[in-house]
């Protein structure tokens, strides 16, 4: 091994950079090496650190090839909108810094020669010149937009062509070429009560999808609980989506999952926009003499509404701020409007019609 001495600081080879020829002399690069002195004998210690092969899972022998397949498959494992796991944020950075420096010839000869320690320090060149020590910019996500051409896991992410005589996935991204459409919508309906909707309430849905496994070709199917916030006032047809949750595939993009909430039918209301609908069935005498109707509301009050009035047939009578709160100003409500259903007796005896007509004449 070549060492060159500059003042008292004894430099080592560690790589040569460009092409030699006669107009363009090989450029060497020198490490600063850690030495001690033992019996006048100048000992070199080399710091590793970090091994990024082994994060990578490859050997230092391992070839471009092999090292974009590594980085693909374990890029596509760690990303945090496919890894929900603990710790894939924190692994998928590190394998983005790996990648980073050893599919640069420059900082994989340095890291080869001189560990993560020379790496990062820097190296001095034997023109006199300084190459700057590495630092990882920390953008894991630039990093995987970089190789992929997209910054979405669930995109077309390669394509097959012949390599070396067989088949094998291309990579370097997706620049240039048509880029896959997501899948429809996947609709599923949300049925609540009114009393859920009137107070507000929070759901939890079970949704199965497939799932890419590793390889990034082959699916699974889980199953996923999904937390839905349902807002007081909430209408009929309001729509909560959730991106990209539907089933995964090497060249497709996840639909979006979309929960279109349903009113369940309830046993005395019926909902209008803002209002809600009582249609209380009333005898003949409570429409002709009065009386009260009660109301049961749907947090659980009881309101007496008192007929003073002869009641019609299609009569309605406005009870303001008893209907649902609305979503906008859930502090503000809409009406209870209450619609008089009139029980007539199916027949009525002489005597009584005559009592009839002489109190009505």
């Amino acid at each position: 091994m070549k060492f060159l001495l500059f003042g008292s600081v004894r430099l080592r080879t560690v790589v040569t950079l460009g092409r030699e020829s006669n107009s363009s002399p090989l450029s060497t690069i020198y490490c600063h090496s850690n030495a001690n002195t033992d019996g006048g004998r100048q000992v070199v210690h080399d710091k590793m650190g970090k091994d990024f092969y082994a994060i990578l899972g490859i050997n230092r022998g391992a070839s471009d090839v092999d090292l974009q397949h590594s980085y693909r498959k374990l890029a596509l494992k760690f990303h945090p909108v496919k890894n929900e796991s603990g710790g894939a944020d924190e692994k998928f950075a590190e394998v983005a810094e790996a990648y980073d420096i050893l599919s640069n010839p420059i900082r994989r000869a340095t890291f080869d020669k001189f560990g993560e320690e020379g790496l990062r320090a820097g190296v001095s060149t034997a023109e006199g010149g300084f190459l700057d020590g590495y630092s990882f910019h920390g953008d894991a996500y630039k990093v995987f937009a970089d190789f992929f051409g997209c910054d979405n896991p669930f995109k077309e992410l390669f394509i097959n062509e012949e390599v070396a005589g067989s088949s094998y996935p291309k990579f370097g991204g997706l620049k240039g070429r048509s880029q896959p459409k997501q899948d429809p919508p996947i609709e599923r309906d949300l049925m609540l009560t009114l009393e859920e909707v009137y107070n507000g309430c929070i759901k939890k849905m079970e949704i199965s999808r497939k799932v890419l496994n590793d390889d990034g070709f082959t699916t699974s199917t889980r199953k996923k609980i999904v937390t839905i916030t349902v807002k007081r006032g909430w209408r009929e047809g309001t729509r909560i989506t959730f991106p990209k949750e539907g089933d995964q595939g090497p060249n497709r993009v996840p639909a979006d999952i979309v929960f279109v909430l349903k009113h369940k039918p309830h046993p005395t209301l019926i909902r209008d926009g803002d209002n809600l609908i009582f249609s209380p069935e009333i005898p003949l005498i409570k429409a002709l003499c009065g009386g009260n109707v009660q109301v049961h509301t749907l947090d659980n009050r009881i309101i007496t509404i008192p007929i003073t009035e002869v009641i019609s047939p299609g009569n309605t009578k406005c009870v303001v701020c008893e209907g649902m709160p609305v979503s906008d100003e859930p502090s503000q409500r809409g009406d209870l409007l209450i619609q008089f259903r009139i029980a007539f007796p199916p027949s009525l005896s002489p005597h009584q019609q005559s009592l009839i007509r002489q109190a009505l004449q």
